[in-house]
């Protein structure tokens, strides 16, 4: 049993009567459950993950089956029930999601006095993990190279007519994410609004997706994942480590190639923009928790004043 984490309560009825397992899970040092949590959530309107009255809900596609998993936390104990085939895996790793296994042991805030700062009044930011490899790797192709807006519009779309509906008291229709990406037409990806070369990615990793999984989840290292994820076509450095952080919780991965990630680094650490080399240089000083450093910059408030007008979203679907 992982530690912090109650015994579930199973109950004898057969899942048809819609009766959850439930559990409690009670972190061993004050944890933003909520913020590592949310970070998991593909805009405002995702199938998969929303919140409702305090309550964040999931939609899951675990290795057992279909699981909803509604989760409410508290002070020092969070408290969760879960529906479908996968409820007892949703709720065994529940603490995994809540940021478990971060462990900020060895981080040094003091080497920049922004980040002594934002550390010291957020010890509790960590770093969450899925464990779903397959779902965090086509979450992030489907942000290559497109606004937020698109990406969140193309996911939403594609989860909500080939997903499978969430099993339990959802408080609005949610859906895990396809079973068969191989198996949606190319129009309907057009439909979505999403791009050839991410369609073509999302279904020839599909093709791959046990073997990734299982040597994504047996590698020990950021390197070693880096490598079998960059080894699919169309799947970068940034999309590897937008995976890494989702599925495992990487505390070290570093979006190289970001289109906003460097300026906000460089500006917050240096008050001026940089480029990837220059943001490599300056988290170097902190290898092994760079991506601490880049949420600690998030949670700081510091943001470079807009200098021109917003990008806008190009449609191609009608072209």
């Amino acid at each position: 049993m992982r530690s912090g984490l109650r015994e579930r309560m199973p109950h004898p009825a057969p899942s048809r009567t819609l009766r959850p397992l439930e559990a409690e899970y009670r972190p061993r040092q004050p944890t933003d459950v909520l913020g590592a949590i949310r970070y998991q959530q593909r805009g405002a309107h995702d199938p998969t993950q929303t919140t409702a009255d305090g309550v964040v809900w999931r939609a899951v596609r675990s290795p057992e089956g279909i699981a909803t998993i509604a989760i409410r936390p508290g002070l020092r104990t969070v408290r969760a029930a879960a529906w479908g085939a996968g409820a007892a895996w949703a709720l065994d790793q529940l603490p995994r999601l809540c940021g478990s296994d971060d462990d900020p042991e060895g981080f040094d805030a003091s080497r920049h006095p922004l980040i002594d700062e934002v550390h010291r009044r957020r010890p509790d930011l960590r770093i969450g993990a899925t464990d779903l490899v397959f779902d965090a790797l086509a979450s992030s192709v489907f942000e290559q190279k497109v606004t937020g807006l698109q990406a969140f519009g193309a996911w939403r779309w594609i989860v909500t007519h080939y997903g499978e509906p969430a099993p339990g008291p959802t408080p609005k229709p949610m859906y895990a994410t396809p079973a068969e990406w191989r198996m949606i037409p190319s129009w309907a990806w057009h439909r979505a609004g999403l791009e050839p070369p991410q369609s073509r990615t999302v279904v020839a990793a599909a093709r791959r997706r046990a073997s990734i999984e299982r040597a994504a989840a047996e590698a020990t290292t950021g390197d070693d994942r880096d490598r079998v994820l960059t080894s699919l076509p169309g799947v970068g450095v940034w999309t590897s480590a937008e995976t890494r952080i989702r599925a495992f919780g990487d505390p070290d991965a570093v979006s190289f190639g970001d289109y906003h990630v460097a300026h906000q680094v460089g500006y917050a650490l240096t008050g001026s923009r940089v480029d990837d080399d220059g943001m490599r240089e300056l988290l170097e000083p902190w290898r092994g928790h760079r991506q601490r450093v880049i949420r600690l910059i998030g949670a700081s408030g510091v943001v470079e004043p807009r200098r021109g007008p917003r990008l806008h979203p190009e449609d191609h679907r009608n072209r």
